[in-house]
Formats: C-alpha cells, structure tokens, sequence
C-alpha cells in the first residue's frame, strides 16, 4: 500500500530547545555527581541545582509541547476568530513551513493565501520555502497559495490588499522598537478598510496594540493561552474601519 506522505511544520526555536535540556543535563550531572565544589577558600554545595536542571528541562519540554500540539490548537484559535467567507485576501506574515497560510487556504473557495518569510533556520527546524510549498502540496490547497520571501518591514503589495492577515510568534524576531512600529505601519498599509488582522506573540504585544492605536486601527488584546502555548502567546485583534484609508 503506498505511503501519503504528512505535513511536517517542524520545531519551533530548536536552539532554545536544546539549550534547555542541554542546561538541565549539565546541572544535573554537577549536582549529583559534584555534591561540594571547592575554589580556594569558598565551598559551593550544589544540590540546589537540581531544581535549576528540572526548571530547565520543564521548560524545554513544553516548548517541545507547543511545537508537537500546542501550536495546533493555536492555529485554529486564530483562525476562528474570523467570519470566512472563502474569498478572501489572505496575508500569513512569517510563515515558515506554511501553518497559518494553509490553514487559511482550507478557510477559502475562490480566495488565495498568501505567505511571505525570510526563513531564518533559528526560528524553526528544516525552515526554507520549499517546504512550505511542499506542505501546501500534501495539504492539498497548492492552488490557493503563494510563497513570497518578503520582509515585513517592507512589503511589496499594493495598499488595502488584504481582508485578513495573519502573524504568529513573528514581530518579536525584529529585535529594534522602530522596526516592529514599521512592520505595525506596512501590515495596516496593506490590510483591505473593512479587514481583520489577527497578532499573537509571546511579548511587545501592548507595545503593538499602541502601534495600531496610533494608526487609528480599532484593537482588542485577547488573554494568552497558558495551556496551549509556551511561552504563553497572546493575541491582539485588529480591525481597520470600512472609512478609514491610510494618508
């Protein structure tokens, strides 16, 4: 029988992963094995490091959680914050292996998705654009999508492009204020009057709420979920008024 291959959207922040559990290996071995570590006069007892290495490892572990079924659940938190039609616009702002834009796709009949991404490795295991385009094949909406390598700060599209636009765990990744307000500006540029854009982050989210506040954008922050995603992300809703047009 032959093989149906699955979509794989990989491991979030792998090296954040394997820095925890490497940690927690470490300090584990210390404790255990150098119960009293002696340099010069001063003696450090290091039992107390146990907890340090099962903090470590717990947190690694639901990281590890979030990836293999958190981010799931996310996705469709997300996704069911909006009314779908099935033809709309859709911008998925940092895509990686296409979880957000796929999940959209599947949302639309006569509407595309779009995702757009640098593809830094760091952020996710085997990130690159062909696997996204390889997950949208499996998923089976490959003519729904398209694939853009497209900064955020800088996007190419036409202003009020988008009916929806979709980011997750994304904006924090520009690591300078300016640059995040900049994003904030180009994704209510291009979001359609009447449009919904949906952020969800694990932190600056009152920073971007302010962004959009100042842009006039009606805004609604959501509360983290704390049992589906670690770190807890939480999202901010946003709305561009059917009169509003950017000057």
């Amino acid at each position: 029988m032959a093989h149906t291959p699955k979509a794989n959207y990989g491991i979030d922040a792998p090296s954040v992963i394997r820095n925890l559990l490497v940690a927690a290996l470490l300090l584990f071995i210390i404790a255990i094995f150098f119960p009293v570590i002696r340099i010069g006069s001063v003696t450090f007892l290091t039992s107390g490091l146990v907890w340090s290495a099962g903090g470590c490892a717990f947190g690694g572990f639901l990281m590890l959680a979030y990836s293999l079924w958190g981010k799931y659940k996310h996705r469709d938190r997300m996704l069911n914050l909006i009314d779908w039609k099935g033809n709309e616009q859709v911008l998925d702002i940092g895509t990686g292996k296409g979880l957000l834009m796929i999940g959209a796709a599947k949302k639309l009949s006569n509407g595309k998705s779009t995702g757009i991404d640098i593809w830094n490795a760091e952020d996710l295991t085997g990130n690159n654009v062909e696997a996204a385009r390889l997950n949208a094949t499996i998923e089976g909406v490959s003519d729904k999508v398209e694939i853009l390598n497209e900064n955020a700060m800088k996007m190419s599209f036409a202003d009020d492009t988008f009916d929806v636009i979709l980011t997750n765990m994304c904006l924090h990744n520009i690591y300078d204020k300016e640059g995040r307000k900049t994003a904030c500006g180009e994704i209510s540029r291009v979001l359609k009057p009447g449009g919904t854009a949906i952020i969800a982050d694990f932190r600056h989210m009152k920073e971007y709420k302010s962004n959009f506040d100042g842009l006039n954008l009606q805004t609604t922050l959501l509360p983290a979920s704390y049992l589906t995603t670690f770190p807890a992300v939480g999202i901010l809703l946003v709305k561009k008024n059917n009169y509003q047009y950017e000057g």
